[in-house]
């Protein structure tokens, strides 16, 4: 490891708006009941005082939001990246497993040649009941650059030099940023599976993920033609009709284990 002895060799971005103070404290919290110590740098409104509050509360440093999703990680990766290994970040309502640093940080030290570890995520109601467990697991990466993008975000570490190596985020995408970086980094070492959940991602009506569906679509349409061949490229248009009825349907079964936990609770 290449961090200053004692310090922490992860470091986690959370980008918020504060609009959700009891979800990002969950989120913080998970971060700090982990077995291996993380920064975390928050980048969000400075000026929302329930932000400020929080950030107070937990000692942790608020970076001024530059105005979209992927510029506000790019931007707390890049004011505190530093000396640290490795980096990540955290929507504001998702949260990490128990155990989930040391099994990340530990697939990575066990493949050199790695420069991300992932591993399952389980998606959340509201209250935090399981609706779904996406497990690809290594077949993920066999199908990542033509399929659906089934390696989560929530829970996955990158190496630091080859974020700095592919420039970190592409901020001309809105939504699908993470499976253009994951794409480019395939290109400096391999992506690895740490075989257990590491994550929680919280499905509720406001998920940008949920409200885009077909600006995603586009978006992961063109991060995936801008990674395939010439060739590849050409015949692209005949396999992703199939996929994005297969993403609907995943997401039309995730939507619908909601409905029904919201029926049985009401």
């Amino acid at each position: 490891m290449s961090g200053v002895a004692g310090s922490p060799e992860i470091l986690l971005v959370i980008p918020t708006l504060g609009q959700r103070p009891h979800f990002l404290e969950q989120t913080i919290e998970s971060i700090r009941r982990q077995d291996l110590p993380a920064t975390v740098v928050l980048v969000g409104p400075d000026a929302r005082d329930s932000l400020i509050e929080v950030a107070h509360r937990y000692s942790i440093p608020l970076v001024p939001d530059p105005g979209s999703l992927p510029a506000a990680i790019n931007l707390g990766v890049q004011d505190y990246l530093g000396e640290h290994s490795y980096v990540g970040w955290l929507n504001d309502d998702d949260f990490l497993e128990p155990g989930s640093l040391s099994a990340t940080v530990s697939a990575l030290e066990a493949n050199p040649e790695a420069v991300v570890a992932y591993g399952a995520c389980r998606y959340v109601d509201n209250d935090g009941q399981e609706l779904w467990i996406s497990r690809a697991g290594r077949w993920a990466t066999r199908v990542l650059s033509w399929g659906p993008d089934l390696i989560p975000q929530p829970g996955m570490l990158v190496r630091a030099w080859a974020w700095e190596a592919v420039g970190g985020l592409d901020e001309s995408y809105g939504l699908a940023f993470d499976l253009d970086l994951l794409l480019r980094l395939r290109k400096r070492g391999e992506l690895v599976d740490c075989d257990q959940v590491v994550s929680n991602f919280r499905w509720h009506a406001d998920s940008l993920t949920v409200d885009n569906r077909d600006v995603n679509f586009r978006e992961s349409e063109r991060a995936k033609r801008a990674a395939l061949g010439p060739l590849p490229r050409k015949v692209a248009p005949v396999w992703e009709p199939p996929v994005r009825w297969a993403t609907r349907l995943a997401v039309w079964e995730v939507n619908r284990r909601a409905r029904r936990l919201v029926s049985e609770k009401s």
